[in-house]
């Protein structure tokens, strides 16, 4: 699912539990490449992990909330506060122990 300003609030900072956000953009080579690892991963986890992603060309604000300067970048929330962050392509293995929060 694709996060805006709109609906971030509501389905990252105001949830129970792990969401995982991927901040990514369309012209992104390596954010390309995380693609298929984050929607396995969302098929995998799905009903114990939110997953969402957010395109920073479109939703700029909210990039620069969070200080995203490179992407993809993956940040971990847990009951609405940010636990852990990385930047660049992650194997599926490196998300997984990021999410173990």
């Amino acid at each position: 699912m694709i996060l805006t300003k709109n609906n971030f609030n509501q389905e990252v900072l105001e949830t129970k539990g792990i969401v995982l956000v991927d901040f990514y953009a369309d012209w992104c080579g390596p954010c390309r490449m995380l693609s298929p690892v984050i929607e396995d991963l969302s098929k995998e986890l799905d009903g114990k992990v939110k997953i969402f992603k957010v395109n920073v060309d479109k939703d700029e604000a909210l990039s620069d909330n969070f200080n995203i300067f490179t992407i993809p970048a993956l940040v971990v929330f847990k009951d609405g506060k940010e636990v852990n962050r990385a930047t660049g392509y992650k194997t599926k293995e490196k998300i997984l122990e990021m999410l173990k929060v």
